[in-house]
Formats: structure tokens, C-alpha cells, sequence
């Protein structure tokens, strides 16, 4: 079965003001490099629905989903930016943009679970493992990685699913949300200090993740991985994989100070196929966070993609030193 690329043209709608790195440019070099390595032909690609209000509702308090789109109707009337804090800025074109992503991200569930795809990877904007229950913050308005995971459990019938999470910045938004829920691992790693500066000390026993200081590279990451990561996934034995897809932790990533290279995230992705091979039916679904230089986002997509789709090597390249 193939992978299925998940994407919308209104997710390019979204701006957040001039020279702001959560640009529509990302989803541009993307496709533009997906194009030219001929991945993009490997791919199944589909265009995302726009979510509901009750499946907004899966993720967040029913009070913030009425008063996010609420705001975002207002935006749209009013045709100019308006901030929701320091980071988070919504224009005309975010109420789609936002209903797009979270969409692409339930209907990647239910094509996997319905086995129409192996896997499936959403190339969406904006991002959202910073929104909590009942805020948006750091570029995030809604949680997408966590209305897939509630969706699956609560409307398609799983029992227990584990969310990773590989961005730069630790996703307090998603750790607000599932902590303490029984049914979902929360995995990670994440710079310390970094904004938004939380993730130390964990909310729930079902959360680990761990953080590490500036610099840190592949081959100090990968061992950790192993450990930390894998006991717990064997455990858990969960019955599909979501994934917080941030390529922001890259050696070139200017919002970041780690080292993670190309390698690095195809090592990742192999690791975790493995895991959703023993215990999920193979079933992942990939959710774009972060990724701000645009060569390095293009690349890493595309190692993570490759080793999704079957079309890189199994050790997946040396860890960078």
C-alpha cells in the first residue's frame, strides 16, 4: 500500500505578518523538493477535508473551540492580521488554514485505520503540539496530532495509541491535553532551556519526555531513543502510531541549537515503523510541526518520508558526530 501526503492549498493561506518563520514558503520548498528528488510521484496525494467544530472538540474545551473560531471569523471579516499573543498571529486566510490542518489529520487517521494506506504524512500549517485544552500559543491554534489520536480512540474504537514528538520545542500543548490518559503514550525529546521553557517535570505518568541541552547531536540522541523510548513503546504495545512531525531540531535551524541531521530523522521514522510493525498493523500518521530553514525542512521531509514509503536504506545513515 502506498503512503498518502496529506496537503491543502488553503494551509498556504495563512500568514502571519512579513518575515515571521512560520511562513506558507515552508509547504512551498516542501513540495518544490519532493517534486525534484521524484518522491512526489511515490506518493498517494490527497486533499484534506476542512474539520468540524465537534471534531475541534475532540482536542480542546468546548468554550476555547467557540471563541477560537470566533476570533478567526472575526479576522477573516476584517481582512487584516490581529495577534493572539507575542508568537501567534491569525489573518484572513487562518480559519481555513487551521480547519484544513486539523482535517487532513483525522482523515489520515481514518484512510489508515480503513486500511486504504500504509502510513500517511499531513503537510500542513499551521502547526499545533503548543495548543493547549484551552489556549493557542507558539505559532499553534489547534492540536492536530491530538484530535487524530482522541479520534481514533473515541470514534474509531483503539484501545491505546502513542503520540512521538520530535520537534525542537517541547509540545506542552499536546502534554496539557493527554496527560494522565491512560490510553495515550506521550514520547519526546526536546532543547532545554527553549521556549516555551516547560516539559521538565512531567504532568502524568504517561508522559516522558526527555530534555537535553543546546547542541546536542544524532549520536548523543539516538542512544537515549533506544532506552527511554522503546520500553515504553513495548509496553504500552500500541495499536497505531501518531507522530509530531518537527524538523526543527536540524544542525541549520535557526529557532533551535541542536544537531540533528537528515540521517537523524530516518533513523527515527525506521525506529518507530518498527515498532508500528510489531504491535499497530504498521499504522503511523505524520503531522508537520516545526522546520523554519527551508533546505533543511525540505531534506529531513523527505528522509522522513523515503523510510515511510519503503524507499530508503534500512540503517538510514550514520548519526552526525
Amino acid at each position: 500500500m502506498a503512503t498518502a501526503h496529506y496537503s491543502h492549498p488553503a494551509c498556504r493561506t495563512h500568514e502571519m505578518g512579513r518575515g515571521h518563520p512560520e511562513s506558507p514558503q515552508r509547504l512551498d520548498a516542501i513540495a518544490d523538493h519532493l517534486i525534484a528528488t521524484g518522491l512526489d510521484e511515490l506518493l498517494l496525494k490527497r486533499e484534506a477535508p476542512a474539520a468540524t467544530e465537534a471534531e475541534l472538540k475532540l482536542a480542546h474545551d468546548a468554550g476555547y473551540v467557540a471563541e477560537l473560531l470566533g476570533f478567526l471569523d472575526q479576522v477573516e471579516a476584517g481582512g487584516r492580521l490581529r495577534a493572539l499573543d507575542a508568537d501567534t498571529t491569525a489573518g484572513p486566510g487562518t480559519r481555513e488554514a487551521v480547519l484544513r490542518a486539523a482535517g487532513a489529520a483525522r482523515a489520515a487517521t481514518d484512510a489508515v485505520l480503513d486500511g486504504e494506506v500504509a502510513n500517511a504524512f499531513c503537510a500542513v500549517r499551521p502547526p499545533g503540539h503548543h495548543a493547549t485544552r484551552r489556549q493557542a500559543m507558539g505559532f499553534c491554534f489547534v492540536n492536530n496530532v491530538v484530535l487524530a489520536a482522541r479520534h481514533a480512540l473515541e470514534r474509531r474504537g483503539l484501545e491505546r495509541v502513542a503520540i512521538v514528538d520530535f520537534d525542537v520545542h517541547h509540545g506542552n500543548g499536546t502534554e496539557d491535553i493527554v496527560a494522565n490518559d491512560p490510553r495515550i503514550l506521550m514520547l519526546g525529546f526536546f532543547q532545554h532551556p527553549l521556549y516555551p521553557g516547560s516539559g521538565v517535570v512531567p504532568l502524568g505518568p504517561n508522559v516522558h519526555n526527555f530534555p537535553v541541552p543546546p547542541y546536542t547531536k544524532g549520536a548523543e540522541i539516538r542512544p537515549r531513543v533506544e532506552a527511554e523510548w522503546l520500553p515504553r513503546l513495548e509496553a504500552l504495545r500500541p495499536q497505531m502510531l501518531f507522530v509530531s512531525a518537527g524538523f526543527d531540531a536540524h544542525r541549520d535551524d535557526d529557532l533551535g541549537q541542536m544537531g540533528l541531521v537528515e540521517a537523524d530523522y530516518a533513523w527515527m521514522t525506521r525506529l518507530l515503523m518498527d515498532v508500528a510493525e510489531r504491535h499497530a498493523r504498521g499504522r503511523i500518521v505524520a503531522v508537520l510541526e516545526g522546520g523554519y530553514n527551508l533546505g533543511a525542512l525540505a531534506r529531513s521531509v523527505a528522509a522522513h518520508l523515503r523510510v515511510l514509503a519503503g524507499v530508503a536504506a534500512v540503517e538510514a545513515g550514520p548519526a552526525a558526530r
